[in-house]
């Protein structure tokens, strides 16, 4: 699986709604990558449980993971040591780099990664899939063809997407500074930042609170939504940012939350995978 590949699968498990599937790549990268990415099957069932899904989601996810490559599974007496697939391992430090990276404050140099595109009427579904790709790589469109990032580095990603899906015969790149014609606000307007604010509050006004229920069903919440903003927010400069944008108060709250409860949270998902060890020894 190329860097392209990855970076897809992870933006859609992140994105779309908290699916028992897109919940276990939390778990995997969150409790089992830290023990070396070898954990007992019915572990990965129960968390799914403890996070509020039924036993039969659970083990139909852990099934399909198995059946797609993320997870290997050896018979150990009469239960399943899974492993973490060398593909899903890269997978999730991409993630982890992503989700724990991000929120800070960060320089920018100015440069703009400028995509324009020429795509024929009649290839729609290019167009459908040239899109999503560029979204899900952080690029915003400015109309016509015209799709713009405050990230030049981004380039390999976004060439690697549009080969892909088969579109580079119909794009020109450039590496760009602005000039003196418009304002940021005109290149702001190319993500919808009311609807980026409206994720960041709800992600506030969810985990401010004061924790009620279990550590480890909250840690592993407040991960898996710090992951959706990190795919959602395309990183924009604070010269580009509405004044008073949330990001730094909700990075902030990430930052407390996580210290506060991971140690927990580890602790308890530690003792639920060395008990089924422990039942399986017994047997």
């Amino acid at each position: 699986m190329n860097e392209v590949a990855y970076d897809g699968a992870l933006r859609r498990r992140s994105v779309g709604p908290p699916a028992a599937r897109s919940v276990l790549l939390t778990v995997l990268g969150e409790y089992v990558m830290p023990r070396g990415g070898v954990v007992w099957q019915e572990s990965l069932v129960a968390a799914l449980v403890a996070l509020g899904h039924t036993g039969q989601t659970g083990r139909q996810a852990v099934a399909r993971s198995a059946r797609d490559g993320w997870l290997s599974g050896e018979r150990v007496g009469r239960r399943t040591r899974m492993t973490v697939t060398s593909a899903t391992t890269r997978m999730l430090e991409e993630g982890r780099e992503r989700i724990f990276g991000f929120g800070p404050e960060h320089d920018w140099d100015g440069r703009w990664l400028v995509v324009v595109l020429r795509i024929p009427e009649d290839r729609r579904g290019v167009r459908t899939r040239v899109r999503t790709s560029l979204a899900r790589a952080g690029m915003g469109s400015l109309g016509g063809g015209v799709w713009i990032a405050p990230h030049a580095d981004r380039e390999p990603l976004v060439a690697a997407a549009l080969d892909a899906a088969r579109a580079t015969d119909g794009a020109v790149s450039f590496r760009a500074e602005p000039g003196s014609l418009g304002s940021s606000d005109d290149l702001a307007a190319a993500w919808d930042l009311a609807e980026l604010s409206a994720e960041y509050e709800r992600f506030l006004g969810r985990f401010s609170g004061i924790l009620r229920g279990a550590p480890f069903r909250a840690q592993t919440e407040l991960v898996h939504a710090w992951r959706r903003l990190a795919f959602l927010d395309p990183d924009l400069p604070a010269e580009l940012l509405p004044r008073e944008w949330p990001r730094p108060r909700a990075y902030e709250l990430f930052r407390r939350r996580n210290a506060a409860w991971r140690d927990a949270a580890q602790a308890h998902f530690a003792a639920l995978d060395e008990g089924f060890g422990e039942a399986r020894r017994a047997s």
